[in-house]
């Protein structure tokens, strides 16, 4: 699978597409075919059965302890690119960006490298975990997106900004039960 240049587009509402879990598993067995200590998780809205969102194939590349610049080796051995913009992730807990093109259409890819066992690991995919089993929330996390794209929020940092404050919220209410 080779990864082309990465490319910016507004935030916009995108109905689920079912190729997504067919690629994050293309991508998943790439990246451990060149390192198998490195476990790859499909996370964000594309993971979830009928969410829609922005179309962006998020994946959580977790590395053991150790093994950060590995990892990110490892990506950009598969032609991953540097996040770019105003507010990057910092280089401890880097996002690496990519662009694949699949039965004629092109799907963007955000891979977040981060450390296996970490809280923030945890977090994400049991806020994924939960949005499979719950569909009410995940129509609710659905209506929060098309809300701020209603807003006129479309800058794509201010969109996750935005979106971010319903994740903060669902994770507070799990900590708090």
């Amino acid at each position: 699978m080779r990864i082309g240049p990465y490319f910016s587009k507004p935030a916009e509402f995108r109905a689920y597409e079912p190729e997504a879990i067919e690629i994050a598993c293309l991508l998943s067995n790439a990246i451990q075919g060149m390192e198998p200590e490195l476990e790859v998780e499909h996370i964000g809205s594309t993971s979830i059965p009928g969410c829609g969102g922005k179309g962006i194939i998020d994946l959580a590349v977790l590395f053991p302890e150790g093994l950060l610049a590995r990892a990110r080796a490892v990506l950009d051995g598969l032609g991953f690119q540097k996040q770019g913009g105003p507010e990057p992730f910092p280089e401890e807990r880097p996002m690496l960006v990519g662009c694949v093109e699949h039965d004629g259409r092109l799907y963007r890819i955000h891979a977040h490298v981060i450390a296996l066992g970490s809280e923030e690991a945890h977090e994400l995919a049991w806020f994924r975990d939960t949005l499979r089993r719950d569909s009410t929330l995940r129509q609710s996390y659905e209506e929060r997106k098309r809300a701020i794209l209603a807003a006129g929020i479309h800058d794509v940092l201010e969109y996750c900004k935005a979106k971010g404050a319903f994740i903060t919220e669902v994770l507070h209410q799990r900590q708090s039960a």
